[in-house]
């Protein structure tokens, strides 16, 4: 179980992004964080990684207090992070990054299996670098790749779908579910994407670093689609 107690971030700057977030997510549940650009999405995610340190509040997974904990000893702890730009790696292939990623030596076929499952052709990544000859699509992917090798309890991922096109999007979304309906992890996925949105079972709305609404998708998407609706119809109608 992860939660959140009165959690703050403040930016380097010095103003507040999250203020007195708190949250509880049980394990192995898919939840989506969405929200107005600028909200604090992704500073709520590496929070929870570490990559962004509290202010004040506490982190506590698995009945462990994590807020002061660096990446490295959350990663050890089993949360797992996908960024909106995956990093590159020039000389390290995508085999040896899911070897890495495992803590063993995959075969070709569990490798091949890895990739498949977030839409590549397995036998055209394997031996490639994890270089600029790489597309911001493929690499994301590749990156979704090497947490499923990893197997973690916690996955985090910061906008997936982004650069990714529908063939490979529609696979990504197949995984998803099978990770749910498997009871494999606790997802928690930032993304304002309905295909995603309307998998979770549950969905966190973050609006200027508050939580505005939380619950279940069939009550709180319905109520944020008749908002965005409606504020599309209050504008358009400004303009005439």
């Amino acid at each position: 179980m992860l939660q959140l107690q009165n959690l703050c971030v403040a930016a380097d700057q010095g103003g507040q992004i999250l203020k007195s977030v708190s949250l509880q997510i049980p394990d192995r549940r898919f939840v989506v964080i969405t929200g107005p650009n600028g909200g604090g999405k992704t500073t709520l995610a590496k929070a929870i990684m570490g990559i962004m340190p509290a202010q004040s509040g506490s982190i506590v997974y698995n009945g462990q207090d994590i807020t002061n904990l660096s990446v490295t000893e959350r990663a050890r702890l089993g949360i797992s992070y996908g960024f909106q730009q995956p990093p590159r790696f020039k000389g390290l292939r995508v085999s040896d990054l899911l070897n890495v990623a495992a803590g063993t030596s995959l075969s070709q076929d569990q490798a091949c299996s890895l990739l498949t499952r977030v839409g590549l052709c397995a036998n055209d990544y394997l031996d490639r670098d994890v270089d600029t000859s790489l597309s911001g699509g493929e690499v994301k992917r590749i990156e979704i790749a090497t947490i499923l090798a990893k197997g973690p309890g916690l996955m985090i991922f910061d906008e997936p779908e982004a650069g990714i096109d529908l063939w490979s999007f529609q696979r990504l979304t197949d995984t998803f579910q099978a990770i749910r309906d498997a009871g494999q992890a606790t997802l928690i996925i930032i993304s304002h994407q309905e295909r995603i949105i309307r998998l979770a079972d549950e969905i966190i709305l973050l609006d200027q670093g508050r939580i505005a609404r939380k619950g279940p998708v069939a009550l709180i998407y319905p109520t944020i689609l008749n908002e965005t609706i409606s504020e599309c119809s209050y504008l358009g109608g400004t303009n005439q």
